[in-house]
């Protein structure tokens, strides 16, 4: 039994502790087993975490004694490197001054996301990789090297959450908690065949963590082999917290009684997509039809080139205010990233006021839209997965394009505070996963998963598994 735990998501799963024919010991056992037959290749994780086994242990009591601590009590999970977990180290991938890790100091508290996994049971089998200070679109580090893509280990499963899409599409566990502050958990769910949901601003509160060098637009979620796991995971992590204002708004209704409308955008401006994409989405919008939702198509209701445009530089600011605040850290900071901070430092209060001008804005122009529509619908990524230790993919569809041209459907959702969801539709002509993107209205998190959730039944992708490194590494996908 233990060795095909880790084709089950985290609800089958639970449903078998329950039922008394599997246990947290066997799945995490499961876990690390498909880790260690991936990791030569992925380069997923950053460390194990030596108490797993005796959470697993303590999980499974629970689960004998029928007081389990929720649904998914025992179920694995990573958690992303700059996460906060107790007993675990927690940094930026920073590599220090001269090259090598410095000393780590294992955290002494969770923060609050991770608390509330904690809290419900489920036992942390490792950290994941990212690039360093989480500001990149692929996952590589000088601290933790490159990591890969399950389906293609030459290519990347993006990032910044990337190693716990690649650990999470490997079948390590299946939730992998990240954040996502411009794409970081959508983009890798798309890359690696996921359910990747960034949910409304404040609806998973957090507090305790490192500080985060993109104003408030980073919220912590989870990637998932399916939309019902999404869901219960959600249900776990959200929910007000006194010390987090953002926290205590009211989530809107799962849906309007007429008909749903959406309005297909693929393509912002004149940035280029790449066509298996295209087509790939174009087939998905056949399943939203078919479920009764009125499909238009055109340009985005409200403007974001001009903060697509200033993306750059809010990461650079933001990293200029955290080196500032800690000389050491950026001591021991990678070059390009002090470079980066240097120029934030020089950037005049005024571009950082005209920034959060325009993030204003569009949020009010964002309110405005949905109150006319319920979705909107693009692809979740412009570009199909590059070579793993490249930032950026130079081209889309022959065109040459910046760092951030692969992820122009992204950012903006969390500058707005929107709820957005990636859920895998039909890959690729070279098998390849690709991502649809669902965009709804703030606080309107029960709407997107609902109407993912009726998408998957129309076409459901769980069961698609990459083939597994070597020749012992398991069985290949159906």
């Amino acid at each position: 039994m233990s060795t095909e735990l880790w084709r089950l998501g985290a609800t089958e799963m639970a449903a078998l502790f329950a039922a008394g024919t599997a246990s947290p010991v066997d799945a995490l056992e499961a876990g690390l087993a498909r880790a260690a037959a991936w990791e030569p290749v992925l380069n997923a994780l950053t460390r194990t975490n030596p108490g797993a086994r005796a959470e697993a242990e303590a999980s499974a009591a629970r689960w004998r004694a029928g007081t389990p601590l929720s649904p998914l009590d025992g179920v694995p999970m990573t958690v992303k490197e700059f996460l906060v977990a107790r007993g675990l180290p927690a940094t930026y991938g920073e590599p220090g001054p001269d090259g090598p890790a410095p000393g780590e100091v294992p955290a002494d508290r969770d923060e609050l996301p991770v608390a509330r996994m904690r809290a419900a049971g489920l036992v942390t089998l490792a950290k994941t990789a990212m690039p360093e200070f989480a500001v990149q679109g692929y996952t590589a580090s000088a601290r933790f090297g490159v990591t890969g893509n399950p389906w293609n280990p030459a290519l990347t499963p993006g990032g910044s959450t990337g190693g716990g899409a690649a650990a999470t599409a490997a079948g390590y566990a299946p939730v992998g908690l990240g954040t996502d502050g411009g794409g970081s958990l959508r983009r890798p769910a798309a890359h690696t065949g996921l359910v990747g949901l960034k949910s409304s601003l404040g609806l998973v509160p957090r507090h305790g963590g490192l500080p985060s060098p993109l104003l408030d637009f980073e919220v912590a979620g989870a990637l998932t082999r399916n939309v019902a796991d999404s869901r219960a995971v959600l249900a776990i992590m959200a929910g007000a917290d006194p010390r987090v204002l953002w926290s205590t708004f009211r989530a809107g209704p799962s849906r309007p009684e007429r008909p749903l409308r959406a309005i297909y955008v693929e393509r912002l401006g004149d940035a280029p997509v790449d066509p298996a994409i295209a087509a790939s989405c174009r087939r998905a919008l056949d399943d939203l039809r078919a479920l009764g939702v009125g499909v238009e198509e055109g340009p985005l209701p409200f403007a974001v080139d001009a903060l697509n445009a200033l993306w750059p530089e809010i990461g650079r600011i933001g990293l200029a205010h955290l080196f500032a605040a800690d000389p050491a850290l950026a001591a021991r900071a990678s070059a390009p990233y002090r470079a980066m901070a240097q120029e934030g430092a020089g950037a005049p209060a005024t571009l950082l006021m005209g920034i959060l001008e325009r993030v204003r804005a569009l949020r009010d122009a964002a309110s405005a839209a949905f109150a006319e529509m319920d979705l909107i619908v693009t692809p979740a990524t412009a570009a199909q997965p590059w070579p793993a230790d490249a930032v950026f993919p130079p081209t889309i569809d022959g065109q040459a394009v910046g760092p951030r041209g692969h992820a122009v459907y992204s950012g903006w959702v969390n500058a707005a505070a929107l709820p957005a969801l990636s859920l895998p539709i039909d890959p690729a002509p070279d098998g390849m996963p690709v991502g649809l993107h669902l965009v709804a209205g703030f606080g309107r998190d029960r709407l997107l998963l609902d109407v993912a959730e009726a998408m998957e039944r129309r076409r459901p992708w769980s069961q698609r598994w990459p083939v597994p490194p070597g020749p012992s590494g398991g069985e290949a996908a159906p």
